[in-house]
């Protein structure tokens, strides 16, 4: 029988250079005793333990960069067989060449199963432990903490509190092993007593104090407490001892938020920011309407002097520039900037979305997101050239609900988009176009003044109160949630809807 010690419960390093030497040796794992120095899985009968064989070094193993990193956590498993086990599958692997693709085998399973119990009691570790300051012999201050760990992770968790903790001087202390830090090395000594550790020093108060007032009774769901707060850690954490209280006065505070009424959100630039909105008059008419052959009403729109356009194009910097500090709504006091439209003056198209996306938000400028791509790509396909439309949006601020770190785009409410109808009449009062083309049920509206029923009228042109033509199809973002399967029918289709305005983009007239 050979008999390996190895120097601490945690010896990665060890097992697997005495690894190394075993399997170089032929030396079967039945034929192995492995024991740590000074554990309680050490023979304390043995009247003297063998002496390891003299093993030249091994040559490196032909083994899974998997098997290395399931071994690094299986060693700090509580289970006293685990060397055995490992070693067990490392000496398979060498013969079994199968057992790297069978996940069903028993050691591997109960291998896997050990490292992600080590990899739990890790995280809890590193989210339980609870330092408290103290002063040494010498007057200096350090910080101590005391945690029982379920497995042997002292030596894999110390690094994490070295560097979130860099600048303190600390010392981690557990029954089986301690970890010190400095401030400049990472050392590790024996294990210690609970008495070891300080006791409450004079940020607990403050602390339990910050804990009970940000409590939200509302959000108590005590199975996922008890799931990622195990009972057994509850006793190391000051907090702990007031969730029996707040548990049960969850549903009377509950109520009593309830019964509260509504906070006003918190704005990012105070309204008092708003600038005063210019008035202006246009010059020349937006158009008239004449009948055609096929008594369907085409537009022509004279083109205005050379003269009228720096005036025009002043008035539209100055609407832009107001509309950058618009409170009229609630939304322009959560996005990061007023998106406005953006072109050509005397474009003979406007093109009129929803609302900014998260990239336009971020950027200033409308569509410059996956919509904005694929209206890239439309324009391409039908050859026109980017200059016949002038770009905007119904509402000029991005409309959004958090999930995690994401923005996720929400449709924008009547109220809101109306407070934003005022820029978009103002564009096309001073862009003057021929036609526009309404992208999507928000753009329509806005456009039209009523609702409208986008799947019954794209592809149509309707006609505003003032006499533009409005061309009605779907918001390139609605070519993008739909079925991959159809998505190549959907966008020829939605060509065909665009194509209807292929005169006015030409320089014509609509037939």
């Amino acid at each position: 029988m050979s008999r390996v010690e190895l120097a601490h419960e945690a010896d990665f390093d060890g097992f697997r250079a005495a690894a190394r030497r075993l399997l170089a040796a032929g030396t079967p794992p039945e034929a192995i005793a492995w024991s740590v120095a000074g554990g309680a899985d050490a023979d304390l009968f043995a009247a003297e333990p063998a002496p390891a064989p003299a093993w030249p070094d091994a040559p490196p193993l032909a083994a899974p960069a998997a098997f290395v990193a399931l071994a690094s956590d299986v060693v700090q498993h509580a289970d006293p067989a685990r060397f055995t086990l490992l070693y067990r599958l490392l000496w398979r692997l060498q013969r079994e060449p199968a057992l790297r693709r069978d996940p069903l085998d028993a050691d591997r399973h109960r291998a896997a199963a050990m490292a992600q119990a080590v990899r739990r009691e890790q995280h809890h570790m590193e989210a339980f432990v609870r330092f408290r300051g103290f002063t040494d012999a010498d007057g200096q201050p350090w910080q101590a903490a005391w945690y029982e760990p379920a497995h042997h992770v002292v030596d894999a968790v110390a690094p994490f509190f070295a560097r979130r903790f860099a600048t303190l001087r600390w010392c981690l202390l557990t029954p089986r092993r301690s970890a010190r830090w400095d401030g400049e090395q990472l050392s590790f000594g024996p294990g210690a007593r609970r008495e070891d550790a300080p006791g409450a020093d004079a940020g607990e108060a403050l602390w339990l104090t910050y804990y009970a007032s940000t409590f939200n009774p509302a959000r108590l769901n005590t199975r996922a407490l008890d799931h990622h707060l195990p009972r057994r850690h509850r006793e190391l954490l000051p907090e702990a001892a007031l969730i029996p209280t707040l548990t049960a006065q969850a549903g009377a505070r509950t109520q009593a938020m309830l019964a509260c009424p509504p906070t006003t959100a918190a704005r990012r630039l105070p309204a008092a920011a708003r600038a005063p909105r210019p008035e202006f008059e246009p010059e020349a008419p937006v158009g008239q309407l004449l009948p055609t052959a096929n008594g369907s009403a085409g537009m022509i729109t004279p083109v205005p002097p050379a003269s009228d356009r720096p005036a025009r194009r002043i008035a539209l910097e100055a609407q832009r520039e107001a509309a950058s500090a618009c409170r009229d709504c609630a939304l322009g006091a959560l996005a990061t900037q007023t998106v406005f439209g953006e072109g050509p003056l005397d474009a003979p198209l406007m093109l009129v979305g929803e609302q900014p996306g998260d990239q336009e938000d971020h950027q200033g400028r409308p569509f410059v997101g996956p919509s904005g791509q694929l209206l890239e790509r439309a324009l391409a396909a039908l050859g026109w050239e980017r200059s016949v439309a002038y770009v905007s949006n119904a509402v000029k601020h991005f409309k959004y609900e958090l999930r995690g770190r994401r923005r996720m785009h929400k449709t924008p409410a009547q109220h809101e988009a109306d407070a934003c109808r005022h820029w978009l009449e103002a564009e096309i009062a001073l862009v003057r176009p021929q036609a526009a083309i309404a992208l999507g049920a928000t753009a329509a509206r806005q456009l039209l003044g009523r609702p409208v029923a986008v799947m019954q009228e794209r592809g149509r042109w309707l006609r505003r109160d003032d006499g533009l033509p409005v061309l009605v199809t779907l918001h390139p973002a609605a070519l993008l949630r739909g079925d991959p399967a159809e998505r190549e029918t959907a966008w020829a289709a939605w060509l065909d809807d665009l194509r209807a305005a292929d005169p006015v983009a030409r320089g014509g007239a609509l037939p």
